[in-house]
């Protein structure tokens, strides 16, 4: 009875206020928090958002925020995170570190031929606000605990910043009994390598709970490494002991959020920081190429067909790949930036492709903190932003070096393994959000947000 009543209200929600469950995900430091308060707050405020047809063909009336859906998810603290944003000393709102949720209602009149004999209609906007690493957790429910270690061992090993880890995991005998000083000290090790990792650039930093433990931190669950395989390991050894604690990371860990979370969403957003890649160098950027795919790998694409929406699940129908810090680009550099996350991406949206998913990849600023500039130097032009730096709040032009016209540039080096770029030199700079003034009806200034929300969301306006 009780499904009955479940399906009966699902099919009355599809009818009469359909809701969009949106996935806002990305690895560190891609914006998604940004992304989220600015995307809000332009679709209540919407003179900025021209390129979202409903806005300009005058249909959306009305945007407000409602209780979200899921009473034990936490609440998206959008008022907070605006305020950080656009307050008289304006600052970067803190990452995201677990799962939040908001809801925005859009109140829409119908287009089409009986537009004119229908009443305006909701239509709920559900975001979902996860951290990217979690994302790439996902890839470990088909992997056993002897295949992620030889996987992991084998990457890392020419990693300076792995060494310590490495190390240490190789002076242990993994087959003498469990003894959980031990358990911790290498899962602490290992904690450690990923941190490095993240820092030096690299974005295969998995499993993504040991960057996010939250209240998992210093549970059984946490407490495992990997470590070279074993024929020989008896029961209750350390091998064992790992071996069973990453079986209950998946279980207990990555299969709720897949079932809870990722397993329901619609549309998805994956934010790339793809300047701070480039910059960090050729491993850096086959890094992120190959954790596209790996994000890509997770979803299960497709369209959703009416019923089965209802009766068997959903499937992600659209994903954009969004290559963020566009504002810290002159826009003159902008359509080598969007061909380079084009580049990057092209493996993971031809499978999506194939599996009946529509993708797109485009270079955004949710938030702009930069103004343009043309500076001259040796008798040319080059085109500069300016900006607060982060660091020590002055201000400053900037030039971050010329993109190539060929994305072949980057991505050949990048996966022949090269060491360092042999003929440019690129540079990223942190900038401190601009100080705004904001006119009734506008959102805060963004690049091309208008034009992510037209891909992600605007079929579902008309």
């Amino acid at each position: 009875m009780r499904s009955v009543e479940t399906a009966g209200a699902s099919l009355s929600e599809s009818l009469f206020e359909p809701s969009i469950r949106l996935g806002v995900t990305g690895l560190a430091r891609a914006g998604k928090t940004v992304f989220i308060t600015s995307l809000v707050a332009n679709l209540r405020d919407r003179g900025r958002m021209v390129q979202l047809s409903a806005v300009r063909d005058g249909r959306l009336d009305s945007a407000f925020l409602q209780p979200q859906p899921d009473d034990t998810v936490p609440r998206f603290d959008f008022e907070n995170h605006l305020a950080a944003l656009t307050g008289p000393r304006p600052f970067w709102p803190n990452s995201t570190r677990a799962v939040s949720e908001l809801r925005l209602s859009l109140r829409v009149q119908p287009s089409g031929f009986l537009s004119g004999f229908q009443g305006p209609r909701t239509v709920h906007l559900d975001i979902v606000d996860y951290p990217g690493e979690w994302l790439l957790d996902l890839a470990l429910l088909d992997k056993s605990y002897r295949g992620w270690s030889e996987e992991v061992l084998r990457r890392i090993d020419a990693r300076e910043e792995a060494q310590p880890y490495l190390a240490q995991a190789a002076s242990t005998d993994a087959t003498a009994p469990h003894d959980e000083v031990q358990a911790q000290d290498l899962a602490a090790a290992f904690a450690a390598y990923l941190q490095s990792a993240r820092q030096a650039g690299y974005y295969d930093c998995t499993p993504g709970r040991f960057l996010l433990p939250g209240d998992l931190a210093g549970s059984p669950a946490l407490t495992f490494a990997p470590l070279p395989p074993s024929d020989k390991a008896p029961r209750r050894s350390l091998l064992r002991e790992m071996e069973r604690r990453f079986e209950a990371y998946k279980s207990k860990v990555v299969k709720p959020f897949f079932r809870d979370h990722f397993a329901r969403i619609d549309r998805q957003v994956v934010l790339v920081d793809a300047l701070s890649a480039i910059n960090s160098g050729p491993r850096a950027v086959e890094d992120l190429r190959h954790a596209m795919t790996d994000i890509l790998s997770v979803f299960r694409p497709g369209r959703n067909g009416f019923l089965s929406q209802i009766l068997r699940g959903k499937r992600v129908e659209k994903i954009l790949f969004a290559a963020t810090k566009a504002d810290h680009l002159h826009h003159r550099k902008h359509p080598q930036l969007t061909a380079i996350i084009e580049a990057l991406t092209r493996e993971a949206r031809d499978r999506a492709r194939f599996a009946g998913a529509e993708t797109a990849a485009l270079s955004l600023a949710a938030l702009r903190a930069t103004t343009e500039e043309l500076r001259s130097h040796n008798g040319e032009e080059l085109p500069c932003v300016r900006g607060t730096l982060l660091e020590t709040g002055k201000p400053a032009a900037f030039y971050p070096g010329a993109l190539p016209q060929d994305p072949s540039a980057l991505l050949t080096p990048a996966r022949q393994g090269a060491e360092a770029w042999l003929e440019a030199d690129y540079q990223a700079m942190t900038f401190a959000p601009a100080l705004l003034t904001l006119r009734p009806g506008d959102g805060p200034p963004h690049i091309r947000l208008d034009r992510a929300a037209e891909f992600l969301i605007g079929d579902c306006l008309s």
